[in-house]
């Protein structure tokens, strides 16, 4: 059960009720839409929020609690792999054994003649640590017309997201040299997110049509929208921690909601790529 410092945590943190959720029902067939109901927000902004405050997607960290404690009851000598199967949420023992053994290394006979868990990876209960943006708050709210972004593109988890720079470093000889383009901001569009925690990546720019595009550019129409922006004031390398702030407090706090639309970073003469240093505009859809 949680203590009393984690119920006080997950009183006004999505991410920590949903913590709180997972490790008393995760026994249970508990989904992304059963955790995201409990606490009382979208998917959507469960996932976004989960992943910004602890680098986990959902669906990996709750399937890793389910295993680790698989695992334990393996190394206890558990007589029937199949019953421990079940209670880990999986339909067969072959489905379980492909799971245990793609986290893990070892499949659930050698774990249970073994007798330990040495040298497992276990995936232990997270514990937040709410290191938020004192004082955050909108710069604004902006209605915004519909807007066409194209640039390069490409998925991730919130693993792999450390790759984001690189992609803004091809997109350089692009900029400013492209048929349609609309004035000189860029834009970082999170758009196409899914239950296990990826989502499309697309550093752009605004352009008029899609017709003249290079072949490998990615395209998202972003619809005329309500937006909460944001302004990050500080080196672009602690981003997240603002947008964590935005996820996991502001909007828990503020009672808004956020809208089933792409959100994005908008850069503009404020922001000096070569240093990393200048304002960057964080923009949130949320509905009206």
């Amino acid at each position: 059960m949680a203590s009393c410092e984690d119920r006080l945590v997950s009183a006004v943190n999505p991410v920590g009720k949903a913590i709180w959720f997972i490790e008393t029902r995760f026994a249970d067939a508990v989904s992304l839409d059963d955790i995201a109901g409990n606490v009382g927000i979208s998917r959507y902004q469960m996932s976004r929020a989960f992943s910004l405050a602890t680098g986990w997607s959902l669906v990996r960290y709750l399937r890793g609690r389910r295993l680790t404690e698989a695992a334990r009851s393996l190394a206890g000598g558990a007589p029937d792999i199949l019953a421990v199967a079940l209670n880990a949420g999986y339909g067969s023992h072959e489905a379980f054994t492909r799971a245990f053994r793609d986290l893990f290394g070892l499949t659930p006979e050698q774990v249970r003649a073994r007798g330990d868990l040495d040298a497992l990876a276990l995936v232990e209960p997270l514990k937040m640590d709410e290191n938020f943006v004192d004082g955050l708050e909108p710069t604004r709210f902006e209605d915004s017309k519909a807007l066409l972004v194209a640039g390069l593109g490409a998925r991730y988890d919130w693993e792999s997201s450390k790759a984001i720079p690189a992609q803004w470093q091809r997109f350089v000889p692009y900029y400013d040299n492209l048929a349609g383009q609309v004035g000189q901001m860029t834009y970082g569009v999170c758009c196409n997110s899914d239950g296990a925690g990826s989502f499309d990546y697309i550093c752009g720019v605004e352009v008029t049509d899609f017709s003249q595009l290079p072949e490998e550019f990615s395209r998202v129409r972003i619809p005329a929208q309500r937006y909460a922006v944001f302004t990050h004031h500080d080196h672009i390398s602690t981003i997240r921690r603002t947008v964590n702030t935005i996820w996991n407090k502001w909007l828990s706090e503020s009672g808004h909601e956020v809208a089933d639309s792409p959100d994005f970073e908008r850069y503009d003469e404020r922001f000096d790529p070569q240093t990393g240093n200048g304002a960057v505009e964080i923009w949130i859809p949320i509905k009206a």
